[in-house]
């Protein structure tokens, strides 16, 4: 096992970046040092949780000669939308913060606060931390999970998606990733894999089905299930029509048009929510992608931050929680954030289900105007028994909330753009629905 004090950090000379093409580089070179040495025997394997995933799909894009399997296990993909900025929302406490976490230095190390002030939209610094996964052609035995919404969820999937290695394996669990990385079941699976590509082992990798998902029904229960592929090719992206007047989710078009006004302020005591409910009538499973089409205006003001939760309700409207941003366990099933003055669409990117933004300009409100929001809400999965229910919440702040003097480490937005009330219009020439990704 080699682990390495890279470039800037510690007491290594040179200076520190992250998630760079000149990182990339340093780790290739690692690499290929460490295949070359008398104990080595010329095939290097790679694992690692969080910043040690991102930093393999990096590295995996050089194609190292001796880089023989990853194992990317939570990692995120994009640092500006993943990270820095959630829906074009800049992040104010994690991503200000991290640098900190990973390592003091001697020399000089990136300044992302003045970074993020410098770039707030995606530009060709932010190109530059991002992973192209078309490079990839590395053996891969990729792990995610549902439960770091905000941080790792999206870009894991959406490198299992993209790259382009001919031989690749997604599991997706809904629990805690620092837990489930150490897990018995884990290691021997690792070992499997690593058996297979490093030492030319004789091992079950060959009886691996291609994906693996975790079906969640609460924290901590739920059930395996062998896949083919991600997302499922048998999803039935289904429209749940928002209805102001009744604050309900409904499978039929609202005809009738309605509002929904909040208070948008974070902290005042009026701050206020939207939500908007359904139950089941038969058991049903939510698996992939979920996107929220929202059609808002804001009162006396030029743009506006959007938060969005999907949650479960027990048959008693009770709140299910789920394991969350690897330390909490009252998350939510899945969520999603837009700046409106951000929502311009990449239409080369951007599928039915899955919204993808630009962020490469700000189209500020119009006073008074009605505008379409797209908002991608994060992969999840969740079983629902009949019953048990759906609640969509929409509101101007963080949806989960913890306190700042509180040691857990957790994004926080705290630099909105909320002013006054955002209403939310429904039905009739404004249809706003959430469309779920329905699995049988």
């Amino acid at each position: 096992v080699v682990t390495v004090d890279k470039r800037g950090t510690w007491f290594s000379e040179g200076s520190a970046t992250y998630l760079s093409p000149e990182e990339a580089q340093d780790f290739y070179d690692v690499i290929e040092w460490a295949a070359v040495q008398p104990w080595s025997s010329g095939k290097v394997g790679l694992t690692g949780v969080s910043y040690l995933a991102s930093s393999q799909w990096r590295v995996a894009e050089l194609n190292p000669p001796h880089l023989a399997a990853i194992n990317p296990w939570e990692g995120w993909a994009d640092t500006y939308r993943e990270v820095a900025y959630h829906g074009g929302i800049p992040d104010t406490w994690f991503w200000p913060y991290l640098w900190q976490r990973w390592g003091s230095s001697t020399t000089q190390i990136e300044d992302w606060r003045t970074e993020m002030q410098e770039h707030p939209f995606f530009d060709a610094f932010w190109a530059s931390k991002a992973a192209d996964f078309a490079k990839i052609r590395t053996p891969a035995f990729i792990v995610a999970s549902w439960s770091d919404q905000g941080l790792h969820t999206r870009g894991t999937l959406e490198g299992f998606k993209q790259i382009g290695s001919a031989q690749k394996w997604l599991e997706v669990h809904g629990r805690k990733k620092w837990a489930y990385y150490y897990e018995p079941d884990s290691v021997s699976r690792l070992q499997t894999f690593f058996d297979h590509f490093l030492k030319g082992k004789a091992t079950a990798l060959d009886q691996w089905p291609k994906v693996r998902l975790e079906i969640r029904e609460r924290a901590f229960v739920g059930s395996m299930r062998a896949e083919r592929e991600w997302p499922l090719a048998r999803t039935q992206y289904t429209p749940l029509h928002l209805d102001a007047r009744t604050g309900s989710l409904l499978t039929d078009a609202v005809t009738a048009s309605g509002q929904r006004r909040y208070e948008a302020v974070a902290g005042l005591p009026h701050a206020d929510h939207a939500a908007f409910d359904m139950r089941f009538d038969a058991p049903t499973e939510l698996t992939g992608h979920m996107k929220l089409r929202l059609f808002m205006s804001a009162e006396g003001a030029d743009d506006l931050d959007v938060f969005v939760a999907v949650q479960k309700l027990d048959s008693h409207g009770a709140l299910v929680p789920f394991p969350f941003y690897a330390q909490f366990e009252d998350g939510p099933m899945a969520l999603g954030w837009l700046r409106a003055s951000h929502r311009e669409l990449d239409a080369a990117k951007s599928t039915d289900y899955q919204p993808v933004l630009t962020h490469r300009r700000s189209q500020k409100l119009e006073p008074g105007a009605v505008v379409q929001l797209d908002i991608e809400l994060w992969p999840s999965s969740t079983r629902f028994d009949a019953g048990q229910g759906l609640r969509l919440v929409v509101q101007g702040s963080e949806i989960n909330k913890y306190p700042k003097a509180s040691a857990h480490v957790y994004f926080r937005h705290e630099d909105t753009v909320n002013r006054g009330a955002h209403i939310i219009h429904t039905g009739a020439q404004y249809d706003s629905y959430l469309l779920v990704p329905k699995v049988s």
